[in-house]
């Protein structure tokens, strides 16, 4: 017979089959709500929106491959303008080495043309590396310093190009008139192609003007990377 001090031991509570089922469809919730956190997350980081650092550098990038597309054709034109005048001993062949402003035109593109081949090349591993990239301590005062020299060199080659090409047709056209007053047509037979020639040579500086013109807007977000440095 057992003592009244001694009482049967419990046994532990076993977890009701109803209850187990529902800690399992809360778990599940759980990782579901989990996943959809993550996949919001990685959304999120593949949707990034860009920034105005990568804008700017888009719209530089623009603007100087239009700058060097300009120079280059105004490098074309300018070196293929020739003109071929037929004297009475022989001929006569004229080029933009035979005319000082022109010369100095020559120098203004090329010069222009291969610090805007250095600054493309720069804007296009700025825009792959989707930041602005610096070389060294200083980057962004180098470039707005280069752009103010590019810019004083394209508006001096500008205004020397149509200036001598202003002054040499209309000396043309005035001794052109003066010789017909007097029964002396001589340079009307060669007045047609010294008209081509230089209707080329207008053609190639207003090329190298929309290529000053592409330098200004340059200029002008150079300064703005500088304000921001």
């Amino acid at each position: 017979m057992a003592r009244p001090d001694q009482q049967p031991q419990s046994q532990p509570d076993e977890p009701h089959p109803q209850t187990q089922i529902q800690l399992t469809e809360t778990s599940q919730t759980e990782d579901h709500s989990q996943v959809i956190i993550m996949n919001q997350s990685e959304s999120q980081a593949t949707h990034t929106p860009i920034s105005k650092v990568q804008v700017l550098a888009i719209v530089s990038l623009t603007i100087r491959v239009a700058t060097w597309i300009c120079l280059l054709a105004s490098l074309i034109v300018l070196a293929s303008n020739t003109s071929t005048i037929k004297g009475l001993y022989r001929d006569v062949k004229i080029g933009f080495n035979d005319i000082y402003a022109y010369r100095y035109m020559m120098s203004a593109i090329v010069i222009g043309f291969a610090y805007t081949c250095l600054q493309v090349s720069l804007e296009i591993y700025q825009v792959s590396m989707r930041e602005r990239a610096t070389i060294r301590i200083g980057h962004p005062m180098i470039i707005f310093f280069g752009d103010k020299f590019l810019l004083c060199v394209l508006a001096t080659g500008v205004g020397a190009a149509f200036g001598a090409t202003f002054d040499l047709k209309k000396n043309l056209d005035d001794l052109d008139d003066y010789l017909e007053s007097i029964g002396e047509p001589i340079i009307s037979q060669l007045r047609t192609k010294l008209d081509n020639f230089f209707n080329m040579a207008y053609v190639s500086a207003g090329l190298l003007l929309i290529a000053f013109l592409c330098s200004i807007a340059s200029s002008i977000l150079s300064s703005f990377a500088l304000k921001k440095k």
